[in-house]
């Protein structure tokens, strides 16, 4: 049988691309029909029965399955954010990092629009992009209108399944668009909200470069984290804090004796903001922190 990729996932539409580069209409037979769902992403055995009909009768082993898109075997998430319009929110991008790295894809971050700061725009992004490169991220600055840092984007996702995700209005579509080609629908940021409205219909990954494929997500205003991952293991996905030790196995560097993490707070090692946001998401309450955290 061949192999082939689900490029596109749109209500009962199933779109596969094959090895030699076709993308053939899929559909479903035997067991997969009644027992398997399909995703885009899905690697998938079976032929071509007809012109631009693929038989699909097995699914292959997912690496992971995401939510929001219904997305499978992503190797690889790129957290667009700005630093300017619309504003940047460090929290909403702390609870992306650790939902992805929870199911097991790398994040990498792109500050786009860098084209558009000035001074003191660039000052906040050299201060946020240092906290997120300590804290063990690759960050990037891009900038969708003019192509800026868009090449290290390219290296850093060849050969992977990658999806685009971040809030609405921070230019997902419009950086999908200058690396694919392709046209989704999209408005401009508006001037009140300053966010876009744009609307993903449907699931579609688009290739790119070599072997590289790239989708784009609706977008995320809020994530609720603990859906998804157990209050006692969101510190698991706060990278800079594994480099501590605790005098608890079971620390959860709020109130106990002899945190690592705390003390390496108090030195200057792990940031403010980081740590404020690890509070926020396991909605914890610290008086103390005020002292160390004006």
């Amino acid at each position: 049988m061949e192999e082939g990729l689900v490029v596109e996932r749109v209500a009962q539409l199933i779109r596969v691309r094959t090895e030699d580069g076709r993308e053939l209409r899929g559909i479903p037979r035997g067991k997969v029909i009644k027992r398997t769902r399909i995703y885009a992403g899905d690697r998938v055995l079976g032929e071509e029965v007809s012109q631009g009909i693929f038989a699909i009768e097995q699914v292959k082993e997912r690496k992971n399955v995401l939510v929001r898109p219904p997305i499978a075997n992503v190797d690889r998430v790129i957290c667009v954010m700005t630093i300017e319009k619309p504003e940047f929110d460090n929290h909403l991008l702390d609870s992306l990092l650790v939902v992805y790295d929870h199911v097991g894809c790398e994040p990498v971050i792109i500050f786009n629009k860098v084209d558009l700061l000035g001074p003191e725009g660039k000052k906040e992004l050299a201060r946020w992009t240092e906290i997120y490169s300590s804290a063990g991220y690759d960050v990037v600055h891009v900038s969708a209108e003019t192509g800026e840092g868009l090449e290290r984007v390219v290296d850093l996702v060849r050969g992977e399944i990658c999806i685009l995700a971040g809030p609405s209005g921070v230019g997902k579509s419009s950086i999908l668009k200058r690396l694919t080609g392709a046209e989704l629908r999209t408005q401009e940021v508006s001037e009140k909200t300053e966010r876009g409205r744009h609307t993903t219909i449907g699931v579609k990954i688009l290739p790119f470069g070599r072997g590289s494929f790239l989708g784009d997500t609706p977008g995320f205003s809020k994530v609720e984290v603990l859906e998804f991952v157990r209050r006692k293991d969101v510190k698991n996905y706060f990278r800079e804090f594994l480099r501590y030790e605790c005098k608890y196995p079971d620390c959860t560097h709020t109130r106990e004796p002899g945190c690592g993490v705390r003390e390496a707070l108090e030195k200057g090692e792990v940031s403010c903001e980081r740590f404020k946001s690890y509070l926020k998401i396991i909605k914890e309450y610290l008086e103390d922190l005020k002292e160390i955290c004006p």
